[in-house]
């Protein structure tokens, strides 16, 4: 509004005020020279970037401004973000120059993914679309459909996304770019990736944490991240925080994560300086690699990062109607929003677009030099010639995919009818892939692997935490960080790099990274649509320490809400198991450790319950997703009358102590047990590749009879799960009721209503309405039921502790 001059250019410090530290950095950057035909070339790649660029947003003809523009060669909906693209087209152009002069390996991270014009110029002008999108050619033809077909139907989106090269990160949510960058370096000892944060991603909290990145890298094994804070000192409309900072704050700040700040910030000698930063940055990483990798690793190591500061928009219109638009919030998205309608607007965007002197950076017509519409082969001199080499080619990004080496489980399985943790199980399957997997394979875990039970991994393995003296240069395959934002960011660049993860967790809290889960999810959809993605591994999750045995952390503790968030995904790539034992996790893990292109998630207990079933039943139950356990039903589940199912571990075993109960108490109720490993069967056929045909579900469930549901998590996820199915009506479902706190385990059974008394109280009420000998004692044995479950919670009560026996495992004899 006028009078509100919030949005003044934001001038940098003033140099006089420096620490000695930082004008020292400046100084020594001068011994980095770039020459004059590099400069004149990374200059006219800029121009010719910001000027493709510009044009995305705004043009639908006329896209080399051979005659002046008219209303009819704007776009009719305008749409894209330019106040971020001059600084991704200039980090780009000298990563560019750098990469040819040196060789370097590099990916480059965009956190600014709202910044797609600039990085879809910039492949452009390398030609790295065009090897996977033809029309894209590098001349007028493939100039225009870029230009014309942004951010509309068919064309690039406004956002960096799965569909364009060289890219491992969308960016649309902000503030898991530095972490994403760290995870693909990990095991990639030749790479370099440069990332990106923008200073409005850097206020996040997920940001603010993943500076520490680099405490996880052992430069003896892993490559390294360059990270380049990019200041241009606003956000949507209002300043940021990091634009608000002077520079012995940034310095303070920096230095105090562990790293070298070297800041870039003369507009006037932008390129001379930046390239200066670069190679400054390559030759401290370069020498602390050298130093870990020739035995004499430097303790601690200060990292280089590099703090750029532009205005925002650079390059782009001044002012507009008395309003500052460059060095303002008001170049963020469209600087000029009604060039389509509005006479000054198209003029002032007639002057933009010319003062890059596009006849300067493009071919015209026919010429022995290049095609029509292509650029001038000077700006091509800092583009390197090798596609291998090339940001938008290199197959790390999307052709690196390296299958794990997983032992057979079977080996690993534990007797049936004992008892076993699922997770102390695993562990030992978990080490075996460690052994075989030096490389390739690690746990991301948020300080909570040996309370999860997987220390066994830690008798040949380690953390990697280079910062402590016990882990420090030991190939440890374990990331163990007290932020769930962090280990997912890693765990999504080591994936899309061509490796395979595990992020074990306490199920309470793996709600903190729904909506990462959720982008990245995304991510693989749009991959796996394109032509030119190769497959990756799946992102495996494992939802331990759960609800059901939180009796010494509580109500705050119980939470299975993630279940419902990986239902929502596309199904094609959700996955939600709910093994009922030790057999049938190791099963399921081994599977989803080898499975691509899928979210996985694996709900299972640290603590010790039966084993139901050997490793070969347990294969078989595993396969085909679901199975009447015909050892728990009455004349194995012929002819039921009423349907228990069990999804979860210790819901399960509620359902076969109901089914005890119920052999015991009311002997003439027909009883068929059904356990559900593989959740995604139950949607209606074609919902899911694993759903049962309706033909299936009800040979497995009955046509008429009623199906009580003991579920491990909220009851509406089944509920909505079903939705569609026939019949469902019939359908009872127990599960978490949003009930707990520190407690025994058999009260949270009972405080949900999911404990073996509600069932058989339940099933005999439903049973009577098809068995007339149930009828006569139905409400009988219910009241029974529920009283039993009153007494029990009394004992706890008084007792602190659950009766003797409770978990002990049912026993049926045959015939009985």
């Amino acid at each position: 509004m006028p009078g509100q001059r919030l949005a003044q250019p934001n001038p940098p410090p003033d140099p006089s005020h420096l620490p000695d530290s930082i004008l020292d950095n400046r100084v020594q950057l001068g011994a980095f020279s770039i020459s004059t035909t590099e400069l004149a070339a990374v200059e006219k790649f800029r121009r010719a970037a910001n000027y493709i660029a510009a044009a995305m947003i705004f043009l639908k003809d006329n896209v080399l401004l051979e005659r002046v523009l008219t209303f009819d060669d704007i776009k009719p909906r305008l749409l894209g973000h330019w106040g971020t693209c001059p600084g991704l087209t200039l980090i780009y152009a000298h990563l560019n120059r750098i990469i040819k002069k040196t060789g370097l390996d590099s990916l480059l991270v965009v956190g600014p993914g709202h910044g797609a014009p600039a990085i879809l110029s910039c492949l452009w002008l390398e030609d790295s679309i065009s090897p996977f999108y033809p029309r894209y050619t590098r001349d007028r033809a493939g100039l225009t459909n870029l230009i014309t077909k942004f951010s509309v139907p068919g064309g690039f989106p406004s956002h960096i996304n799965a569909e364009t090269p060289g890219c491992i990160h969308e960016g649309g949510e902000l503030g898991y770019a530095l972490a994403v960058a760290f995870g693909a370096v990990m095991d990639n000892p030749h790479l370099v990736v440069t990332c990106i944060v923008g200073d409005g991603e850097a206020e996040t909290g997920p940001t603010a944490t993943a500076w520490h990145g680099y405490k996880f890298i052992d430069p003896a094994e892993s490559g390294a991240v360059l990270p380049i804070l990019h200041v241009n000192g606003f956000k949507i409309s209002n300043r940021t925080l990091y634009g608000c900072m002077d520079y012995k704050e940034l310095v303070a700040l920096f230095s105090g994560y562990g790293y070298q700040p070297c800041i870039v910030d003369n507009v006037d000698n932008i390129d001379r300086d930046l390239a200066g930063a670069m190679e400054w940055a390559l030759k401290e990483i370069a020498h602390i690699q050298n130093a870990a990798r020739s035995g004499k690793p430097i303790v601690k190591p200060r990292w280089p990062v590099i703090i750029l500061r532009t205005p925002k928009g650079l390059s782009g219109p001044r002012e507009l109607r008395g309003e500052f638009i460059e060095g303002s919030y008001r170049s963020h998205q469209v600087p000029l929003p009604e060039a389509k309608t509005d006479e000054s607007e198209l003029r002032m965007l007639q002057a933009w677009l010319s003062s890059y002197r596009p006849h300067e950076l493009f071919y015209v017509g026919n010429n022995n030099d290049a095609p029509d519409g292509a650029p001038f082969r000077d700006i091509l001199e800092i583009i390197p010639e090798d596609k291998d080499k090339k940001l938008g080619t290199k197959k790390e990004a999307y052709a690196a995919y390296q299958p794990l080496r997983v032992p057979e489980w079977m080996k690993f399985g534990v007797q049936k009818g004992t008892q076993a943790s699922c997770m102390r199980t695993i562990g030992e399957l978990l080490k075996q892939v460690v052994n075989d997997n030096l490389t390739g394979f690690r746990i991301f875990s948020p300080d909570e692997l040996e309370s999860n039970k997987l220390g066994a991994v830690l008798e040949v393995t380690g953390r990697n935490m280079q910062w402590d003296v016990a882990c420090r240069a030991q190939n440890g395959r374990v990331i163990e960080i007290l932020s769930e934002h962090t280990c997912q960011g890693m765990l999504q660049g080591y994936t899309l790099t061509g490796r395979t993860g595990l992020f074990p967790s306490y199920e309470a809290f793996l709600g903190i990274v729904h909506t990462m889960m959720v982008q990245y999810s995304k991510f693989v959809k749009m991959a796996v649509e394109t032509t030119w993605r190769q497959d990756v591994g799946s992102v495996n999750y494992i939802e331990t320490s759960t609800w059901a045995r939180q009796e010494h952390n509580g109500f705050s503790h119980q939470n299975p809400s993630f279940i419902g968030a990986v239902l929502n995904l596309k199904p094609k790539f959700a996955r939600v198991y709910l093994p009922p034992d030790a057999n049938c996790f190791l099963s399921t893990v081994a599977h989803c450790l080898r499975s691509k292109n899928y979210i996985n998630l694996i709900v299972g207990s640290k603590q010790p319950t039966s084993v139901w079933l050997s490793p070969e039943e347990a294969n078989r139950h595993c396969i085909a997703g679901a199975s009447v356990w015909k050892f728990a039903s009455v004349d194995d589940g012929v002819d039921p009358d009423v349907v228990l199912v069990g999804i979860g571990t210790e819901v399960t075993f509620e359902v076969i102590a109901a089914a005890a109960l119920l052999r015991q108490h009311a002997p003439d109720l027909r009883v068929r047990v059904v356990n559900v490993t593989d959740l995604m069967i139950l949607g209606p056929s074609g919902t899911h590749p694993h759903a049962l045909s309706d033909d299936d579900f009800d040979t497995l469930f009955t046509i008429d009879r009623s199906i009580i549901v003991n579920f491990h998590g909220y009851p509406l996820d089944v509920r909505g799960l079903v939705f569609g199915r026939p019949g469902i009506e019939r359908m009872t479902i127990a599960g978490y009721r949003k009930e707990g706190t520190t407690t025994t385990p058999f009260d949270m059974m009972l405080c949900n209503e999911t404990s073996r008394y509600h069932l058989a109280a339940t099933a005999v009420r439903a049973g009577a309405l098809y068995n007339n000998k149930v009828s006569t004692v139905a409400h009988d044995l219910a009241s029974y039921f529920l009283h039993r479950a009153s007494k029990d919670k009394e004992y706890i009560y008084a007792n602190g502790r659950d009766p003797d026996g409770m978990f002990d495992t049912p026993v049926f004899e045959k015939g009985k």
